[in-house]
């Protein structure tokens, strides 16, 4: 998953992007952007990301590249999180916008927290479950007496009970390791049988490795496991104070996704050249299967639909992953995407 534990670096570099003038970014190099920035008195904004640069990413990268943020009048730093804190430094205001999960993003609404998703990065779920082919899992009742690998979270082992018993299989005789981040290729080889992975990521790192897995997709086997993964977020308070800012930030932030639809190869370069110690094999191998699915059946991208909100709290609650109800037409909304 693309998740990693950061120390409280993060709440400094906060802090720096706040009051420093340097054009620094979570990838550690200068952009001239940031001059260009400076001279022009661009308000300055946050992005906090869900986890290190990856192809979920691009579009920001390319709006910020392609200077359009600067063309709406702001300079944008994208910064790396805390585990789990994106979502709840964006609610404080710490950061304007941040990148999370419908799942997140449900949970907050749950307790109170003032987070709204204003963009689908990726229309449909593509995340699942992963093993070596050799394991033998080619359906979730096939996990029975198999080592899972997971990271602790308690919607985590809801989901991988709901999609064994929906097969017929017996939840109870899989067991329930917690790897934390340890690298998902690490831990198949040598710690357990099989892990959750979005395949765009992993999937094809392990194509390129030469391994051939048994990929098992949650949508497959749970309609309302296809929910919006990552999301684009800000809180009720910017909104409320500020939508002229979220409009801004959207009309950018879309143009950049439209670029990486459209012209895969030439964004997966604006984000070698701006994360450079990635590998670029992978990044472009990534982004050529991700790009078409960024909007994939969608009228446009970063469309969201009330369907899939409801569909997914009302899963959430029903599993107990909820301490309340929440009313999914405020999760989410539309506005600020471009007409």
């Amino acid at each position: 998953m693309f998740r990693k534990i950061w120390t409280a670096a993060v709440l400094v570099a906060l802090l720096l992007v706040a009051g420093c003038s340097s054009g620094s970014d979570s990838s550690g190099n200068n952009n001239d952007w940031s001059t260009a920035a400076d001279s022009k008195k661009l308000q300055r904004i946050t992005v906090m990301l869900d986890w290190t640069p990856n192809t979920n990413h691009t579009g920001l990268y390319v709006a910020r590249d392609k200077r359009w943020y600067e063309d709406e009048g702001l300079q944008v730093d994208i910064i790396e999180p805390t585990e789990g804190g994106t979502t709840q430094l964006v609610a404080t205001g710490k950061a304007q916008f941040g990148v999370s999960y419908q799942e997140d993003v449900t949970q907050a609404r749950a307790s109170e927290m003032p987070v709204i998703s204003i963009a689908a990065v990726i229309q449909h779920n593509t995340s699942g479950f992963a093993s070596l082919k050799d394991k033998g899992i080619t359906c979730p009742r096939q996990m029975e007496n198999k080592r899972y690998g997971g990271w602790g979270s308690p919607s985590e082992e809801a989901v991988l009970k709901a999609v064994v018993e929906r097969d017929g299989g017996d939840f109870s005789k899989v067991q329930i390791l917690n790897i934390g981040s340890t690298n998902f290729f690490t831990a198949i080889e040598r710690d357990v049988d099989f892990a959750w992975i979005y395949y765009g990521w992993d999937g094809i790192e392990a194509e390129q490795r030469g391994l051939t897995l048994n990929f098992i997709e949650l949508r497959d086997f749970e309609p309302a496991l296809d929910y919006y993964t990552p999301v684009l977020i800000t809180s009720e308070q910017l909104i409320q104070g500020n939508p002229a800012l979220v409009e801004k930030f959207m009309r950018a932030t879309a143009k950049g996704y439209e670029l990486a639809i459209k012209q895969p190869d030439e964004a997966a370069r604006i984000l070698l050249k701006n994360v450079p110690e990635m590998d670029e094999q992978l990044v472009m191998a990534s982004q050529r299967y991700l790009s078409p699915r960024y909007q994939n059946d969608a009228a446009r991208w970063g469309e969201q639909k009330l369907e899939v909100w409801e569909r997914y709290a009302g899963w959430m609650y029903q599993h107990k992953l909820l301490s309340r109800e929440i009313d999914p037409p405020k999760a989410f909304t539309n506005d600020f995407l471009p007409k």
